[in-house]
């Protein structure tokens, strides 16, 4: 008995130890697992949309012949995929905003080359021009933490106005599921470069995320500033986020996912010229693709325009690049234009559709002529307008706004009129 407790005794370190190994191995083996488990999770996610944004490019009647160069060391991002559920315009109720009848500001990058900096734009970090295998465009790669990246244009914008952009946002270097960046709108007669948490003479400041948004309107005076946060309709990581910010004298409203995210009667303050705009990465995760940034007037007078002045002209009717899908963010104005002809029976209008100068004459005649039946389709079809009051036509190039090769130039002359018959 006393040769086997002091056997017992000496096995015992032996034993302990065998059991901190064992739970030590166990671990790393769970971990192993979990790691293996979550990469697995994310591959198959990113497989399933890769099929569907491939599926939506085969579907398309007019294919981009242009294949964009694989970026080795840029994020991969995939194509929203699109259900047949999510292209009902109806279903988007809260797209409630208008577009007006006024392009003020157009940027997609097209005009700078892949791998420079564009030329619209300074920086106190670094950035480049770059394409995304699975999304059409030029797109502005922010690469530098806690760096701004500013737009070198005096704009000048009015009392109620629509700014929409596309995002990509990617972790980057940090990993995990949380990224952000700031938007700033702001007022100021200095240099066009401004690093300040919040800079200018009084403006607005959003910090877009993936899981919240947090707005403030801010003076640059003691005291003077409103803050508010949404956790509705963040951004999605590794997607294109198209997202809209509507600013209605001290009123704020954004847009994205379908949804109205923010609705902010007094967010912002009064008298506030905007002409500053910047986007920056202040304290924020992960580097960001950008592009497709528009300002426009908003909430025009329809009425007016079509009933007295006899032609509108939209910019609020949305498709996708080469394509005569109408998209979801067109509600808002179909349905203004749907409200004026609905209470004025014997009105009919001619819808034409007019696009920008890229590709072949034939192709974008015919382009438009889509564009223009589609527009009357969906009148017909989710607003109630019927058929024989709506005639359709289509320019194709041949009648621009304005002339030039401009992001802008080419964007104003992108767009649908309504002529009163």
């Amino acid at each position: 008995m006393k040769t086997l407790f002091v056997l017992m005794i000496c096995m015992m370190p032996w034993c302990v130890w065998a059991q901190f190994d064992i739970k030590g191995k166990l671990k790393e083996k769970i971990m192993n697992r979990a790691e293996e488990r979550v990469d697995q999770g994310i591959d198959s996610g990113l497989d399933a949309v890769e099929d569907e944004a491939k599926d939506a490019a085969r579907d398309k009647s007019e294919p981009n012949d242009s294949e964009p160069a694989d970026e080795p060391d840029a994020a991969e991002v995939s194509a929203e995929p699109r259900s047949a559920s999510a292209e009902k315009i109806v279903s988007f109720t809260k797209y409630d905003f208008v577009p007006g009848d006024q392009l003020l500001f157009f940027e997609d990058f097209s005009q700078d080359a892949i791998g420079d900096f564009p030329a619209l734009w300074t920086t106190n970090g670094g950035g480049e021009v770059r394409l995304l295998q699975s999304l059409s465009g030029n797109w502005l790669y922010m690469n530098s933490r806690d760096n701004v990246y500013c737009l070198m244009n005096d704009l000048t914008l009015p009392a109620n106005f629509i700014l929409e952009f596309d995002i990509v946002p990617t972790s980057g270097e940090d990993g995990g599921d949380y990224a952000g960046f700031n938007l700033s709108l702001y007022s100021s007669p200095d240099d066009f470069l401004n690093d300040d948490l919040y800079p200018g003479a009084g403006g607005l400041h959003v910090e877009c995320a993936t899981d919240h948004w947090n707005v403030m309107g801010y003076l640059d005076e003691p005291g003077k500033s409103t803050n508010a946060r949404s956790e509705l309709a963040p951004l999605v990581l590794n997607r294109s986020n198209h997202v809209i910010i509507w600013v209605q004298k001290r009123r704020l409203r954004i847009y994205h996912q379908g949804m109205k995210a923010v609705d902010l009667p007094t967010a912002l303050y009064d008298n506030l010229k905007y002409n500053r705009l910047r986007f920056s990465l202040w304290s924020q995760a992960g580097f960001h693709f950008l592009s497709n940034i528009r300002l426009t007037s908003a909430a025009p007078d329809t009425r007016s325009k079509l009933l007295t002045e006899g032609k509108l002209v939209s910019y609020g009717i949305y498709f996708d690049v080469n394509s005569d899908r109408v998209k979801p963010e067109s509600n808002g104005a179909l349905a203004d234009i749907a409200k004026v002809l609905n209470e004025n029976l014997g009105v009919s209008v001619r819808i034409v559709g007019h696009t920008d100068s890229d590709g072949s004459e034939s192709s974008n005649l015919d382009l438009s002529k889509r564009r223009a039946l589609a527009v009357k389709n969906e009148l017909c079809k989710n607003y109630g307008v019927t058929a024989d009051r709506l005639q359709t036509d289509g320019k194709g190039e041949s009648q621009p706004l304005v002339s030039g090769q401009t992001p802008s130039a080419k964007a104003q002359n992108r767009r649908v009129e309504f002529v009163k018959l």
